[in-house]
């Protein structure tokens, strides 16, 4: 069961190694990101799992101990998945997605070692109710579960954003910073696939993920962080 989530954003310029001079400018998300982590811990899970975008080649399951790297982004810096040593497995996997390389780097400067991690990568296109039967298969894994989730708004809030300006973008953030906050599964799941698509919003499926495991769990929410530098949605936020 499903008993605390985190939120986070998952640029790789939230490492300050990817982003170098321009690192002060996500502090205050990294802040909120160990808030939220910290929080996941509190919950003492018997299992955590990171959900994040993942392409075609990071799609799926991700053990323990996985190995992470920036060096796409021109930075010498590896990480590992919940685990400073991998087992055997682990040490032939293919890398994460760098949405779970981000993750692996949060829990790495959280020292994380309350309970075993796990990832999952999951695809652009997947529909909103496979993301919910995701979940709901989640949650089921232990008795207590916590979610570590991954996942950024639209990438068109400004002129100079990714996706360039989309009128849109800020009423469609606005919607996903109400419902994380709020914890509302249903708002999250009526999220338009399409619309979340045009806009580059990254986040959409892990956050229907996230609203099928939390069915039925009652769990509270609260927003700690809601901006868009770059004109990118970055939300923080917390359930349990």
């Amino acid at each position: 069961m499903l008993v605390a989530a985190a939120v986070c954003p998952c640029p790789p310029l939230l490492v300050p190694a990817v982003a170098a001079g321009a690192a002060p400018e996500l502090d205050a998300a990294r802040a909120a990101c160990a808030d939220a982590v910290g929080l996941l811990a509190a919950s003492r899970p018997d299992l955590l799992v990171v959900v994040g975008p993942a392409d075609q080649d990071g799609r799926g399951p991700h053990p323990q101990g996985a190995p992470g790297s920036f060096a796409g982004f021109g930075v010498d810096l590896r990480v590992r998945l919940g685990a400073s040593e991998p087992d055997a497995d682990a040490r032939e996997e293919r890398e994460l997605p760098s949405s779970l390389a981000v993750a692996a780097w949060l829990l790495e400067r959280a020292d994380w070692s309350d309970a075993p991690v796990e990832g999952l990568g999951v695809g652009e296109p997947l529909e909103a109710v496979r993301c919910a039967t995701a979940g709901r298969e989640l949650g089921g894994r232990a008795d207590r579960v916590a979610l570590l989730v991954m996942g950024d708004g639209s990438a068109c809030r400004t002129l100079k954003a990714p996706g360039y300006l989309d009128e849109r973008a800020a009423a469609f953030d606005e919607g996903v910073a109400n419902a994380l906050g709020a914890a509302d599964t249903r708002a999250l799941m009526a999220l338009d696939t399409e619309l979340a698509y045009e806009l580059k919003a990254a986040g959409r499926a892990p956050w229907q993920v996230l609203a099928g495991a939390a069915e039925g769990t009652d769990l509270a929410g609260r927003l700690l962080y809601d901006d868009a530098p770059y004109g990118v949605g970055y939300f923080v936020a917390v359930w349990s």
